[in-house]
């Protein structure tokens, strides 16, 4: 019995994680999950762009430049 409390103790992160991931494969909310990230990661984009024009520009000119 000691040794299973010790296995609960020690991954109980885990175990929290897989039950979660099972939760959200079940009820479809993987689509609803990766939606928000993608807006999240279009904002992110789109703050780091506009205050960061030229640095921006001078990598795009760089990268099509190799091309």
């Amino acid at each position: 019995m000691n040794d299973f409390k010790g296995f609960l103790h020690d991954y109980r992160g885990a175990i929290i994680g897989g039950i979660i991931a099972i939760i959200v494969l079940c009820t479809g909310l993987l689509k609803l999950a990766i939606t928000i990230i993608i807006i999240c990661a279009g904002i992110f984009l789109g703050n780091y762009v506009q205050h960061n024009k030229y640095e921006v520009k001078q990598k795009l000119l760089d990268l099509i430049n190799r091309l």
